[in-house]
């Protein structure tokens, strides 16, 4: 993945056959918890936990990667597996127990909760304290403002809650969403999309679409959905754990989490060296664009929050609510459910 960029639409169709499974480290089979490894070569019993990514290595993951660089995990007992995601995604892995733990997102739980049959699984932890996508542009175009997009094209993965938080974002500022051209995303790539007129407006992540703008040279315009309306702050990404899995073995998810907790400090405070270890376990990521994007997560893991990994409970139930009353989801939900911090410590 030399430029490829994340988006949402990647997210929920990700392919799997690129790398079924990935073992890093001190990384074994695919056991769980309730089948412990064989000792280690200092006569330790390691405790095997698997965890499926959102899609591939990147650098919402970096704190995965230096807990297993730095010997994080192997402190704590662990003996930790990194999988691929299936083609239905890491989602439905968690939630049927393919994966102990993995990464999800505030609105994929969402969609979750309102199915007739929710599957098991909860968010534990928050990778990143604010919701970092929005709209990038041309900046020959001056779309510095959601009614900007008036008059211009967008990008649509025909998601109803994906157009409908950029609906509301065009209407606040003033816009008239009706005056915006719907086109189908059809591209790996969104700058390389942009430069080829493909649309004129995108929703990206600031952390890689941004800074793979920046890598290449290309002068973007971007706004944040939160700049907007506080409602979209919600949380993207965050891990998630199968809850049979967690309710019978909570000691071991809180030591994952305290593990993971210091790989993504350690990015905090070192982005560069996180950087470089992330590169050197996924040698085909750009390594130009991981530490530039490296650069900019270093101040989003904690940003304003007390912690790594906190979940503030007014903004998650804030866009739950968001969702209920503009009726986006197949069932109303409980606006407090979804996660559960008791792990964290």
């Amino acid at each position: 993945m030399t430029d490829k960029n994340l988006n949402r639409r990647q997210f929920l169709a990700v392919a799997g056959g690129a790398a079924a499974t990935t073992a890093l480290a001190a990384c074994g089979g695919t056991g769980t918890a309730e089948q412990p490894a064989a000792d280690d070569a200092e006569g330790g019993e390691k405790t095997k936990v698997s965890f499926v990514l959102d899609y591939t290595p990147n650098t919402n993951h970096t704190g995965l990667y230096v807990a297993l660089d730095q010997g994080y995990f192997a402190d704590e007992g662990l003996e930790v597996e990194i999988v691929q995601p299936p083609e239905d995604g890491a989602d439905a892995l968690i939630g049927a127990g393919g994966a102990n733990l993995g990464i999800s997102y505030q609105d994929y739980i969402a969609n979750n909760l309102a199915s007739d049959q929710p599957m098991p699984y909860s968010a534990v932890a928050a990778v990143i304290q604010h919701n970092t996508s929005g709209i990038m542009s041309r900046a020959e175009d001056g779309i510095t403002h959601p009614a900007a997009m008036e008059g211009h094209t967008y990008a649509t993965w025909n998601m109803p809650v994906e157009q409908a938080t950029v609906k509301q974002c065009v209407e606040a500022d003033g816009g008239n969403w009706d005056n915006v051209e719907l086109v189908p995303y059809e591209t790996d790539d969104d700058v390389a999309g942009l430069r080829a007129n493909m649309y004129d407006t995108v929703w990206v992540y600031e952390a890689w679409a941004v800074q793979n703008a920046i890598v290449q040279d290309v002068d973007v315009n971007y706004f944040s959905f939160i700049s907007v309306d506080p409602v979209f702050d919600y949380y993207t990404p965050v891990i998630a754990a199968n809850d049979d899995f967690a309710k019978e073995n909570p000691e071991v998810v809180k030591a994952f989490l305290r593990a993971v907790k210091k790989g993504y400090e350690y990015a905090v405070e070192n982005p560069d060296a996180a950087a470089d270890i992330l590169c050197a376990q996924v040698p085909e990521l750009d390594s130009a664009l991981v530490h530039q994007s490296q650069t900019y997560l270093a101040d989003q893991y904690v940003a304003d929050a007390e912690g790594w990994g906190v979940i503030d409970p007014d903004r998650w139930a804030a866009f739950y609510g968001w969702l209920n009353d503009n009726q986006l989801l197949a069932n109303q939900i409980d606006v407090n459910a979804g996660y559960d911090l008791s792990y964290l410590e």
